[in-house]
Formats: structure tokens, sequence, C-alpha cells
């Protein structure tokens, strides 16, 4: 899930809550929302292989 932030970056959280914190895990911050698909493609593939 990418969400844009007040400073104009966007940032990738996890799909998932973190039990432990009950809030989404913050999976890097990014200038670009292509940078962030493309990291969450990326994220996706690892969590395959």
């Amino acid at each position: 899930m990418i969400r844009k932030l007040k400073s104009g970056e966007y940032r990738l959280y996890s799909k998932k809550t973190d039990p432990k914190t009950g809030k989404r895990r913050n999976l890097g911050t990014f200038n670009t929302r292509a940078a962030a698909e493309k990291h969450e493609r990326d994220v996706q593939y690892f969590k395959r292989h």
C-alpha cells in the first residue's frame, strides 16, 4: 500500500497490520510513486521466493 506524505514523498506500507503495534509496517520512503511501486514489486517477488 502506497501513501503520499505531506512532504510530497511516497511511503510503502505493508498490507497487514503489525500485531505488536497495531499499525502497518513502514517498508520504505521514496521520492517518486514509480520508485515506490517498483520497490513494492520487489518486495512481492522476494516474499514468494
